[in-house]
Formats: C-alpha cells, sequence, structure tokens
C-alpha cells in the first residue's frame, strides 16, 4: 500500500445527535453530527403514527369489500 495516501483513522470517534445521544465509533471523522438517531427515530422508539391523507385507508377497503362480492356472484 502506499504511504501518506490514507485519512487518519479516528478509533474514537463521537457521533452526536440533535437529541444528545452520543455514540462512540471508528472513522476518518473525529466529531459526527446527525439530525436523527436510533434513540429517536419514531420507528425505533415506537412512537410511529400512521396518518391516512383523505381516507385512503378506507378507500382501499371498500375496493377490496367490492372485489369479494363480485368474486362470490362470479362463483355462484
Amino acid at each position: 500500500m502506499k504511504k501518506d495516501i490514507h485519512p487518519q483513522y479516528y478509533n474514537k470517534a463521537v457521533i452526536e445527535c440533535a437529541c444528545g445521544h452520543k455514540k462512540t465509533v471508528g472513522s476518518v471523522k473525529k466529531n459526527i453530527m446527525v439530525e436523527i438517531c436510533g434513540a429517536c427515530h419514531p420507528f425505533y422508539t415506537g412512537k410511529e403514527k400512521l396518518i391516512d391523507i383523505a381516507g385512503r385507508v378506507e378507500k382501499f377497503k371498500a375496493r377490496q369489500e367490492k372485489a369479494k362480492v363480485k368474486l362470490r356472484k362470479a362463483n355462484k
């Protein structure tokens, strides 16, 4: 391998999230700032909310029910 072409590696680099959570990892950057992490992300914390815009779920269920009715009539 060639000398002096590789970046310096930090064994104790710190990743800091906007929520204040810090984690120590190995990286070529000494300090890394992130906006969201596993400690504050809604998917990982269980605080995820599903937002139904314009009744999409209800429309889907209505189409499914309509398809079932057509299938029943076709099988008779």
